[in-house]
């Protein structure tokens, strides 16, 4: 070992910008600010009040939820079941009503459209005679580039099976990420289903709108809440989502619905 203290301290100085190296991303890391979950009110609020779910509430009755869709509603990008979307509702719905009795059904299928997803209504929707139905489309037509010319009808033909059950119904459009905004047909297939719902008179989970503020206003990257195939959530995005579900489905539910005869009263 060298005696001379230039060599010795020339080593020490090395060690310390080695150490200090090592540590750089560590420390980098973790002044990055954790993501909050930004779901404004105003934005997501339902339009239509959720009467079969609302009286389900008041009379403590045991209340039944379906969510159809495709690979989204079934989780890809969770890191495990329990972190899909359905499962984190259930656990939200849980806490907001911890007396109530809540079934989230996933009926999630990947790679499908609404095509596919109207051949098994009937037994994942109609059969199981649910309160309310989460029905999420429209990606996997927009990332093959299907046309559009006839997604209104087959979004009305399952509106029309849900409604023979009488349940509440909120739609769910497609996710802001990267496979899905490439595309040109993305906006129209968000407009489109947004003019179905106000056209048919039923709620709207605008999923699209939130994840872009997500991006545009808070400034998250696409990584913050995407899976790394750029296309399905992570858990954090998830886990968002089912909080923004449960606070628009409890303010929903709960909202106060005028009866028949004190409507009545106000007609001039």
């Amino acid at each position: 070992m060298s005696k001379n203290p230039a060599n010795r301290a020339t080593k020490a100085l090395a060690v310390a910008m080695l150490l200090a190296g090592l540590t750089l991303p560590v420390v980098a890391r973790a002044e990055v600010p954790a993501a909050s979950c930004d779901l404004p009110l105003d934005m997501l609020r339902m339009t239509h009040p959720l009467t079969r779910v609302g009286h389900k509430l008041t009379t403590g009755e045991p209340i039944t939820i379906v969510a159809i869709g495709s690979s989204s509603t079934w989780g890809a990008g969770a890191s495990s079941p329990a972190a899909n979307y359905p499962n984190q509702l259930a656990a939200d719905l849980k806490a907001r009503f911890p007396k109530q009795s809540f079934t989230v059904l996933n009926a999630g299928v990947g790679g499908e459209e609404v095509s596919d997803m109207l051949k098994r209504f009937d037994t994942a929707v109609v059969a199981v005679k649910p309160d309310l139905v989460l029905w999420q489309l429209g990606t996997n037509s927009v990332i093959r580039d299907q046309m559009l010319t006839s997604h209104d009808a087959s979004i009305r033909d399952g509106l029309k099976k849900i409604r023979s059950v009488g349940a509440d119904i909120v739609l769910i459009d497609p996710q802001f990420v990267p496979k899905v905004v490439v595309k040109p047909d993305a906006e129209r297939m968000v407009e489109l289903i947004s003019t179905t719902a106000k056209m048919e008179d039923i709620d709207l989970f605008r999923r699209f709108d939130v994840m872009k503020r997500w991006n545009q206003v808070d400034r998250l990257p696409f990584e913050a809440f995407t899976s790394a195939d750029g296309l399905h959530l992570n858990d954090w995005g998830y886990a968002c989502m089912a909080k923004g579900l449960g606070m628009v489905i409890s303010e929903a539910a709960q909202r106060p619905v005028m009866s028949a005869t004190a409507l009545s009263h106000m007609v001039p």
